[in-house]
């Protein structure tokens, strides 16, 4: 105990001495609960908190009393803890952007709670001091332990108290330092993808480089993952959407969360696997999205395509290159005078664009716009600007006037999308848009908000201006509590104001909600308007992706990981942002492709083009700065380009699957090693290495001047998808050789993974025949492989399993007695049927036979498919089939 004593109060001297705000760890508010009432059938309790001894340092404000505690059973698994002012109401996440189980509504009901299977946390606490802690019941092990801790031989506590005041709120957790710790995003971390001890992450929206390590970004994240011993997790959130600081410990003994307001309002998830974490997490703040089938081609950006020809240049280069390529974007350039919702009459004049976008449609191909929230108010004859005055739907200061910043167009209104009347506006908006340019998706920037002034009360003196990021505004900044609050977070990682380059904390949204409690809100509520809008504009699957993002964006957006920088430590930090972002529930995720900002080199794309091939979303971005660097410039990279995006255009059925499963399950696409293999400890510390579901694992090289890469390799049997060369771990890293035109990625034992045919768009590859690739172990005890399939049109708004619509397959093998059977199990086929779709050949990994005979549903085809039997590498390919994959069937080899 002593020890940590000597830790603790060092971890307090390091902050007194760089300034930081570290005063809650001085703090010494105790409460006392009271007055418990049991809910019906062991479902929670309520009681009150008394203040029984008030902080010490009062800076802060004075501590809230009474409080009301809240705990509750929900789901048969979850347990949901809230603390709040018993007095008075306090600000919130808004239930109709989370919809989750009212507490207050459900805490004074006498009815039956239904039961969703045995509890597998339980909750105890203390009444005096307060505290609490979270256990799970299968073996007794502590998750969350706020409880105070005293210091030997002195009435004080070397752990604190809870604190809860009208801006300052403060919780700990003792954790075992032998905890691995996971999300808390967004940020770009070097240390790689687990939580490293004694670091602050700091949430609170900015716009800021994703080149900047270690601060807040541009999503807010209070949601982690803890994996104790033998790959047991559970998971935390807390469901706030105030700017905060959670402080984990010198010793990795302890977690803290500062947060400047809101409520105490905590989930925990038993697990007790990290898939089962993500799935319960995903359950409350909402599955992810599904993504339109075309999205998982390969796309092309750059802010600098300055007019149609160049797009056009673009797209037919790709071809000419023979490179994949299914979306083409356009960033602020198209815009005229960088206003929303408008095109540059000179350089985009509509018709032309339209025609070029018309010639994509008929290629097979599809087109993505940006948008920023901003709205220009320096045209009085702008229309969305004056339809938006008429629904009186920006975003107001103190006074009741639209709020004035300023972004690309110059002076601006922002939208407040927490005002139902705003998101009717939008769609509005974007119908009459799409009237003109038949888009296929959006992709909305700028939305943390980003804003080029800071200031409290801005004025515009009438002088038109745009595309310039130096302030030209007149603003003032007054100093309430809002803009400049008694607890500093650490923001841009030097305490800056909280208001710094975005919009005034005392500005109001819908129903007078301050942008100091909403503020980390703002990307989430433009993309569940933004979905909402192109899903009745298009009547179609939506895309919609977004820079700033939220607990539950998931849902409506995909993500890229923002304005990163063209060297190979950006390239690496790609890697685990990206896993991160699965973990946090919004599994469509990339990173700009070659690096945003820099002109980074032709090794540096070869490299990232190879990874970037296999994110969820691969997208290449650039920013008007730096020179050209699509992929057909350099001829090595090409070559890379089209064997690392062949392959993806083969597994687009798999990643395609794997999106209708992270609907349905919540799962990550790209998945870390931990994820997979709960078992191997190694696994927690992978950083740069990641899956595609559970068989497919990228070992991408992301450093510079090497032509080799060191890889870990879980227990099994392992298959390269290039040469089907094998590597057969006992859970070990290896050597693996790595020319410049090389990425290695290789399938695991026991998986089945359908395939079709390369092409230069996911139309066409959706035309093709399949391949089935079975990969068995060479542990003859595990002779066993399965694998799913999901097909339906690709555009539909609902995905799931319906008549007519979709087709669900799921594919058994077995070797047995020196006999192996395939069999598909089929689920409404009857749209595969319709669709003509075969399977052609079937690659079996992990035979080194040949068989004598083969058979279709007990018939035998021995003489009419071709059998190759490679001897080097073991392998058994069957061609000629015709395989009907909406029809189940047998397929036998003796």
């Amino acid at each position: 105990m002593a020890e940590k004593r000597v830790e603790f109060c060092a971890l307090v001297v390091v902050g007194l001495l760089m300034g930081c705000s570290f005063v809650g760890l001085l703090s010494e508010a105790t409460y006392v609960l009271s007055s418990i009432q049991e809910y019906p059938n062991k479902q929670g309790f309520e009681a009150e908190l008394e203040l029984i001894q008030h902080t010490t340092n009062l800076t802060l404000g004075p501590d809230i009393t009474p409080l009301h505690f809240i705990v509750r059973l929900e789901e048969g698994s979850r347990v949901h803890i809230y603390i709040s002012d018993y007095s008075n109401s306090r600000w919130e996440v808004p239930y109709s952007l989370i919809p989750r189980p009212k507490v207050y509504a459900e805490s004074t009901t006498t009815t039956t709670t239904k039961d969703n299977g045995p509890n597998l946390l339980a909750i105890t606490y203390t009444k005096k001091p307060f505290g609490f802690a979270i256990t799970r019941i299968s073996n007794g092990e502590v998750l969350f332990n706020s409880t105070p801790i005293a210091a030997e031989s002195s009435s004080s506590s070397i752990f604190n108290a809870m604190v809860f005041k009208d801006q300052y709120l403060e919780i700990s957790t003792q954790l075992p330092n032998t905890a691995s710790l996971f999300g808390l995003g967004e940020s770009t971390r070097p240390d790689g993808l687990k939580l490293p001890h004694n670091q602050t992450s700091t949430l609170f929206a900015t716009d800021t480089g994703a080149v900047n390590v270690n601060v807040d970004l541009y999503g807010s994240y209070p949601y982690y993952i803890d994996v104790r011993e033998k790959g047991v997790a559970h998971g935390v959130l807390l469901l706030n959407s105030n700017g905060m600081d959670v402080t984990y410990g010198l010793d990795g003994t302890s977690l803290t969360f500062r947060v400047v307001g809101g409520i105490f309002d905590f989930y925990f998830f038993p697990g007790p696997s990290a898939k089962a974490v993500v799935a319960q997490y995903t359950q409350l703040v909402g599955r992810p999205a599904p993504m339109p089938y075309w999205s998982f081609g390969f796309h092309q950006c750059r802010w600098g395509y300055r007019n149609v020809s160049m797009d056009r240049y673009v797209v037919e280069h790709f071809k000419e290159a023979n490179i994949p390529l299914d979306t083409m974007w356009n960033d602020i350039d198209y815009m005229d005078e960088y206003k929303d919702f408008t095109t540059d009459p000179i350089q985009f004049p509509i018709p032309e664009l339209r025609a070029f976008v018309d010639e994509l449609h008929e290629n097979g191909q599809h087109y993505v716009m940006i948008i920023d929230p901003g709205i220009s108010i320096a045209y009085s004859d702008y229309g969305t600007l004056n339809r938006g005055l008429k629904d009186d739907i920006f975003l107001k200061n103190q006074n009741g006037e639209d709020y004035i910043g300023q972004v690309w167009p110059g002076p601006v209104y922002f939208p407040d999308f927490l005002n139902p009347k705003t998101t009717q506006w939008w769609t509005n908006e974007v119908a009459i848009f799409h009237n003109q340019i038949p888009f296929d998706g959006l992709w909305i920037d700028m939305n943390e908000i980003s804003n080029f002034c800071t200031g409290t009360f801005c004025s515009w003196n009438g002088t038109i201006f745009g595309g310039d990021t130096t302030c030209y505004l007149d603003c003032t900044l007054t100093h309430t509590k809002f803009d400049d609050p008694p607890y500093r977070i650490n923001h841009y990682g030097d305490y800056a104001d909280i208001g710094y380059k975005t919009i005034a904390m005392t500005v109001q949204h819908y129903n007078g909600a301050l942008e100091y409690n909403a503020h980390n809100l703002y990307g989430f509520t433009e993309s569940i308007a933004t979905n909402t809008a192109i899903t009745k504009v298009r009547n179609k699957r939506a895309f919609v992706l977004a820079r700033s993002t939220f607990l539950g964006s998931g849902a409506h957006t995909a993500h890229w990981t923002g304005d990163n920088g063209a060297t190979f430590d950006d390239l690496a930090y790609s890697i685990t942002t990206i896993l991160t972002s699965g973990l946090e529930g919004v599994p469509m995720v990339g990173a700009d492709i070659c690096g945003y900002a820099g002109n980074g080199t032709e090794e540096l794309c070869n490299r990232w083009i190879q990874t970037g091939a296999f994110y969820p979303f691969s997208r290449a971005h650039s920013n008007i700065q730096n020179v050209p660097k699509e992929l057909y410039i350099w001829k090595s990279v090409t070559l890379s380009a089209q064997r690392a995006l062949g392959l993806r255009y083969r597994l687009l059925p798999y990643f395609y699957t794997l999106n209708y499963e992270a609907h349905i399950s919540g799962y990550p696409i790209a998945r870390a090693l931990f994820f997979v293999f709960p078992d191997d400890p190694v696994t927690l510390d992978v950083n740069y290495q990641f899956l595609i579901g559970d068989s497919i694992l990228v070992s991408p090289v992301v450093t510079s001047n090497v032509t080799s890469v060191t890889a870990y390799f879980p227990k099994g049997s392992w298959y390269n998808l290039f040469d089907l060369s094998r590597i057969d771990s006992h859970g070990s890293w290896f050597k693996l050789a790595a020319p410049l035109e090389v990425v290695n990625v290789h399938v695991y034992e026991g998986s089945i993974v359908p395939m079709q045919e390369s092409a230069l768009t996911s139309t066409l590859v959706r035309k093709s025949p399949f391949t089935l690739l079975v990969v068995f172990s060479r542990d003859e005890s595990k002779l066993t492989a399965t694998g799913e399939l999901f097909l339906d049109s690709g555009d539909d708004i609902v995905i799931g399993i319906e008549q007519g619509k979709s087709s669900f397959i799921t594919f058994i093998a077995k070797v047995e007695g020196g006999c192996g059977i395939l069999k598909s199990q089929v689920v409404e086929g009857d749209y595969a049927k319709e669709q003509g779709w075969i399977i052609e050949t079937v690659m079996i990994l992990g035979l080194d036979k040949l068989p004598n005979s083969v058979s279709i549903n007990s018939v035998s085809v021995t003489s009419s498919i071709h059998i190759t039997l490679t001897k080097d590498i073991p392998s058994l390919e069957l061609s000629g089939l015709k395989l009907y994959v909406g029809e189940s069937f047998e397929l036998e080899w003796k």
